[in-house]
């Protein structure tokens, strides 16, 4: 069900300007940049609201957060429709914004966390699946809604369909959190002395720390990439048809390799999901920048390693921190990557405009590198946690 809900609450967000963008700067003569300017201010309130998304889930679960982020994404959606000038388009944003925060990925990681505890991973996976078909499935169906209605009715149908389809869906047949979850969970915050918002121990910030970070880096990469994929590959004289075929070859390679992870993960920890994600973009961004020939290879390990990091993203923090204070932990990590997709974009443009489009490759190269190599160090940090931890388990018992 949350599958469903994410295919619904990503392709009427982060996806929808994609497809209405154009639409809306023919129709209200608004400058493109203030227009697509209005995502990129989305995700910074996304950023903004995460911990605090994720404290509440801490506290209170995840149906009723989920639930208030199809009614903010609603009241976006209709504040979009019905704005008559640019400044109300902006602030209808900010609306949609909130509800990205609390209704997209981070959030719903946080609560089946809390839903399965260790067991998550599995359902954390399977989510980035139906995820990854979002764009697969809303652009067509905006570009149908867009050419029968118009973009101010495809908005409000998208809200009607948050209300009607999405909020009932997360009232009613969302299962409740197990009582003994709950149990658990206040238990194990008393015994500790933990406070939601104080949810890294003093011994675990540095842990923390290395974790936000790789993850932030990774976000920075895939947005930047994502808004200028197709710039830099016209860059090496591929024609726009050839360079969209060629750019749409990252989907499908995102949604196999999470289907593949899906299938080895009860193998390995989730900090070699982390590693190996991390070496793919690296090495996708590098066969790019150095031109090798046969471009479709470079996107392939590309999107394999941006497919397989929404997955680390979720189960990393839950297999290192545990359960416990897992939503109120991926609150705060969602703060800086949020931030960082949007203002990626603009880091992009202003890469590309100084240094062209092979030199912008070189550099996220150089940083591509910089993240393979803190998630070594990352690495070490982790399996030295799980001996702690492990020791102290002996211990108690």
């Amino acid at each position: 069900m949350l599958g469903v809900t994410q295919i619904l609450a990503w392709g009427s967000s982060y996806y929808l300007l994609a497809v209405l963008a154009k639409p809306i700067a023919d129709d209200t003569g608004w400058p493109l940049g203030w227009i697509v300017g209005g995502l990129s201010l989305g995700l910074l309130v996304a950023g903004v609201v995460s911990p605090r998304v994720g404290d509440t889930i801490q506290r209170l679960g995840g149906r009723l957060v989920l639930a208030t982020s199809a009614v903010f994404l609603a009241l976006g959606l209709i504040g979009l429709a019905l704005s008559p000038s640019l400044p109300i388009y902006v602030a209808s944003w900010i609306v949609l914004g909130i509800g990205m925060g609390a209704g997209l990925y981070d959030a719903a990681f946080a609560m089946l966390g809390r839903f399965f505890g260790q067991q998550a991973r599995t359902a954390i996976t399977t989510l980035t699946l139906f995820g990854g078909f979002a764009s697969t499935v809303c652009w067509p169906l905006s570009a149908m809604l867009v050419s029968h209605f118009g973009w101010r009715d495809a908005c409000l149908i998208y809200a009607g369909i948050h209300l009607a389809v999405l909020l009932p869906l997360y009232v009613f047949a969302l299962p409740r959190e197990p009582k003994r979850v709950a149990d658990v969970t206040a238990h194990a915050a008393g015994n500790s002395g933990d406070r939601v918002n104080r949810p890294v121990r003093h011994g675990e910030r540095l842990l923390f720390a290395l974790i936000a970070l790789v993850i932030t880096i990774s976000s920075m990469i895939s947005a930047l990439l994502s808004v200028h994929l197709l710039t830099i590959l016209q860059a090496r004289d591929i024609a726009l048809a050839a360079a969209v075929a060629l750019g749409a070859i990252v989907g499908p390679c995102q949604v196999g390799a999470r289907a593949i992870e899906m299938l080895i993960s009860r193998f390995h920890h989730p900090i070699w999901t982390k590693l190996a994600s991390t070496v793919f973009v690296a090495a996708g961004v590098g066969l790019l920048w150095i031109g090798f020939p046969i471009v479709a290879a470079a996107l392939v390990f590309y999107g394999c390693g941006i497919g397989i990091e929404s997955i680390a993203r979720g189960t990393l923090p839950l297999a290192v921190f545990g359960q416990h204070r897992y939503p109120s932990i991926v609150g705060r990590i969602a703060m800086p990557s949020l931030i960082m997709q949007a203002a990626s974009p603009s880091l992009g443009s202003i890469l590309i405009e100084r240094l062209g489009a092979n030199g912008a490759l070189g550099a996220l190269f150089a940083v591509a590198l910089v993240n393979v190599l803190l998630v070594i160090v990352l690495f070490g940090f982790v399996a030295k946690h799980r001996r702690s931890a492990t020791a102290v388990g002996w211990a108690e018992h």
